[in-house]
């Protein structure tokens, strides 16, 4: 059976719809952001055939909604394995983090992979209904192996946010760098390494 990695990606989260909106007029549009490839479009063909990569879109990254992920990712759960490998990037990370602090899942989980993972701060903006609790103790009981990367020149999520899930997840492996910014780029070759080892 082959083993499966899901990655949840990142988003957006508003306070107020009013926030949303100026959001959208505000953002520049850049067609090369659009046409790049990132490492996440590569997973699974730099993991291989034994393993199956799962990217479900979640909704609305734009205005990304807690309770919508939530009940998205438990539906997702029930058609998967019974051992999976979660990965989850910038916004991803936060919500795996809140979500296995506050819930049971449903699988065993082989690792938890959180990669410029905001704890309460994204860009400018509060996490609003993100925000994992203060103890994370459930995540690091039931998360399986955890990693932690983050780059000291995020220009989304500061370091600082970072630094407080090391102090969180005291036995997790960290990997910080010094130049990979929010982790957009097509190569990660320390993620797939790290994957790798797991088998």
């Amino acid at each position: 059976m082959k083993k499966q990695v899901v990655v949840i990606h990142g988003g957006d989260s508003f306070s107020t719809y009013e926030e949303y909106i100026s959001f959208l007029k505000d953002f520049e549009v850049d067609l090369e952001y659009f046409k790049k490839r990132k490492w996440k479009d590569s997973l699974q063909e730099k993991l291989g055939s034994a393993f199956e990569v799962i990217a479900p879109q979640m909704p609305n990254k734009f205005n990304a909604k807690y309770l919508e992920w939530k009940i998205w990712f438990e539906k997702l759960s029930g058609v998967l394995n019974e051992e999976v490998i979660l990965v989850g990037h910038s916004l991803g990370g936060a919500f795996l983090a809140k979500y296995l602090s506050e819930n049971q899942f449903s699988k065993i989980i082989q690792a938890t992979f959180l990669v410029s993972a905001p704890y309460s701060i994204d860009g400018n903006r509060a996490l609003v209904e993100f925000i994992p609790p203060s103890s994370l103790k459930n995540l690091e009981q039931h998360g399986g192996k955890i990693f932690l990367y983050h780059s000291k020149d995020d220009p989304i999520v500061p370091f600082s946010e970072y630094e407080i899930y090391k102090k969180a997840l005291p036995k997790a492996e960290v990997r910080v760098f010094e130049d990979r910014g929010h982790f957009s780029s097509e190569e990660f070759p320390e993620i797939i390494q790290d994957i790798l080892s797991l088998s």
